[in-house]
């Protein structure tokens, strides 16, 4: 069996991050989860430690260091396995996506859940859908229009896409934009769905 991994970053997660980690599980099998938290100040970290004992999760507490991006990068390093993946911590309800992501891979090299794809859906506030308009169609005119949204960030891959690509540690959500364009000219093949 494939070994998968999901990272998850979290903040102040306390309200999300247990049914997100219960509904992984379910959905994905021969899963390891590596949590990075970046000192949460609420009880995120007293819920992931109780997890723990029930669920393959690797929790990485940091203290010092913040950010999305070097968090990622740092669950990246502690990850395990083949096929890797990643999901904002509140948002359980797409856990059910990954089998049909995995299933992808078979003819894939990365997976990417999106919303501007033919049965996508962004149920956002008007604002941050307006928002990510914009930014998805000025990254399809300037990078590449073989991506519809570079920004969902939620995605699975396999493990030999790190090889061939670079990942930089900073940043927030532009991180994920210039990772995907760094797949795109290595030509590895994506899919959208």
């Amino acid at each position: 069996m494939i070994k998968k991994s999901i990272l998850l970053c979290t903040y102040n997660e306390e309200k999300y991050i247990k049914e997100t980690i219960i509904e992984l599980n379910k959905y994905i099998q021969d899963l390891e989860i590596i949590v990075v938290d970046d000192a949460s100040t609420d009880n995120t970290f007293k819920i992931l430690t109780n997890l723990k004992s029930k669920i393959n999760i690797k929790i990485i507490e940091r203290k010092k260091t913040k950010g999305l991006a070097s968090a990622f990068q740092r669950a990246l390093i502690e990850s395990t396995g083949d096929y890797i993946g990643w999901i904002d911590g509140n948002m359980a309800e797409l856990a059910v996506k990954f089998p049909s992501m995995i299933d992808e891979l078979k003819t894939h090299d990365l997976v990417l859940l999106s919303r501007y794809v033919p049965g996508g859906s962004d149920e956002r506030i008007f604002i941050r859908v307006f928002g990510s308009k914009i930014i998805n169609f000025v990254c399809r005119l300037v990078l590449s229009n073989k991506i519809k949204d570079y920004t969902s960030s939620i995605f699975i891959m396999k493990r030999n896409v790190l090889n061939e690509t670079s990942l930089l540690g900073y940043g927030h959500g532009d991180f994920f934009t210039e990772f995907l364009y760094s797949v795109i000219k290595k030509n590895f093949l994506i899919k959208e769905i």
